[in-house]
């Protein structure tokens, strides 16, 4: 779990060697949230509202020109830049903190923007991007239980959790409530509505904050705790579900299913127990190496889930080693394609040919594709000409709590029902574009 840095000016954390005099530099990555972006949008309106992240972009740009500045949602704004030090970095974030105090002139009237960073640095030879997005956007999550800014620096490997005290403390994290849930939409691009949402478990640690999935998750296999995990996962999905049917809103919820549990014939017992007791539309997200690490198991159990109604989606295809030996046999109806190829679809020459054949050859196999990681109207008008059927990404919204999300519903369908488009897909390209 990377450090957590205050950002208070007189704070003297301890920091990496990222001065410059060695050609070290560090690469910054900030989350900057609305935080009464609600509020306002019922005194300013939808169409006012929806300019807020230009006005903020147009503020940080003024105090800090040489940032890269790319709004990413309704309230959200993407920033990127470079520092010889995370000193420097959490100056400069400092700064926008205390300008972002001053209040904002709307037409003629003046309204204060509360603002919420997550910020995430990492060395110059850190190449790993998707961790390095991780890492802002559980920085964000934190930033916005505890309204404040959270930076966390990804080189701090020596205050790393102890793996063995993590697996220790996993059964009691469980039974305690301090595993929680967050959704994120998948939108249909034909319907241009909500079609799915994939649930994502996060965990609260109650003396050591937010902890990163991808360093539990992997300590949960390890201590035979990921099908517990992975069973209170399903319960707790198929409760939000019957809330969000309460609420009138029928949508089917995906949840990632370890491959170590695809060989589990335990597991997979319990697991369709739970299931024929409950009319939930219920998806499994699953990998193709989770496939290959025992074949013959897991499409015998896939092809069991497949029989009582669960709808399976092939996760991060591509990033991996992907078999067509496998895909073929396997009872999917949906493949997510990996977003390294989606987030650099208009800036690759190559990436936008991987995905087109993909998308063709699922389609093929009758399956529908998701786009994992759209977040501009660029990226998705490429993939709608190329035959995309679904798409998720920041562009959407990020991932949401439960309450959070049924109000995201409930808006989309207003829109929907009123015959509107959805604002997501509305913008015009000059409202992405890099201040």
């Amino acid at each position: 779990m990377p450090r957590r840095i205050s950002l208070h000016p007189t704070a003297r954390a301890e920091r990496g060697n990222g001065a410059g005099g060695n050609g070290r530099y560090w690469r910054i990555l900030c989350l900057c949230e609305i935080g009464n972006f609600a509020m306002l949008r019922r005194h300013l309106g939808r169409p006012r509202a929806d300019q807020l992240v230009l006005d903020a972009a147009a503020r940080i740009n003024g105090i800090c020109p040489d940032m890269r500045i790319a709004p990413s949602g309704r309230a959200l704004i993407e920033i990127s830049f470079e520092r010889e030090t995370t000193e420097l970095a959490a100056a400069d974030i400092d700064r926008l903190r205390k300008a972002f105090l001053r209040s904002l002139d709307i037409d003629g009237e003046r309204f204060q923007l509360q603002m919420r960073f997550g910020v995430a640095a990492a060395p110059s030879g850190d190449s790993d991007e998707v961790r390095l997005a991780e890492a802002a956007e559980s920085a964000l999550e934190q930033a916005q239980a505890e309204n404040r800014v959270v930076m966390l620096d990804l080189s701090r490997t020596d205050l790393a959790f102890d793996r063995l005290t993590l697996m220790r403390e996993l059964p009691r994290a469980i039974a305690n409530g301090e595993m929680f849930l967050q959704y994120q939409p998948k939108i249909h691009v034909r319907r241009q509505a909500i079609a799915s949402a994939e649930a994502l478990i996060r965990w609260q640690h109650p003396t050591r904050g937010l902890i990163l999935p991808g360093d539990f998750i992997s300590v949960a296999e390890q201590a035979g705790e990921i099908g517990a995990l992975t069973l209170w996962t399903l319960r707790q999905v198929i409760a939000d579900q019957k809330t969000l049917a309460a609420d009138g809103h029928d949508l089917p919820l995906f949840l990632n299913i370890s491959g170590v549990l695809l060989a589990d014939e335990a597991f997979v017992a319990e697991a369709c127990e739970i299931l024929a007791h409950s009319d939930a539309k219920i998806g499994f997200e699953i990998t193709e190496t989770s496939v290959i690490r025992d074949p013959e198991s897991a499409i015998r159990h896939l092809h069991a889930f497949a029989d009582i109604g669960v709808t399976l989606a092939i996760d991060d295809y591509g990033a991996g080693l992907s078999s067509l030996a496998y895909l073929k046999q396997l009872p999917a109806r949906e493949l997510k394609i990996d977003k390294m190829f989606v987030m650099q679809l208009t800036s690759s020459n190559r990436d936008p040919l991987i995905v087109r054949s993909t998308i063709d050859l699922a389609h093929a196999l009758e399956m529908e594709v998701t786009a994992e990681g759209v977040e501009t109207p660029s990226a998705l008008a490429l993939l709608s000409v190329m035959g995309c059927d679904m798409v998720q990404g920041f562009l959407i919204s990020r991932p949401l709590g439960i309450d959070a999300f049924r109000t995201f519903v409930a808006d989309e369908a207003k829109l929907q029902g009123a015959g509107a488009v959805p604002t997501s897909f509305i913008r015009p390209e000059s409202f992405w574009k890099r201040a």
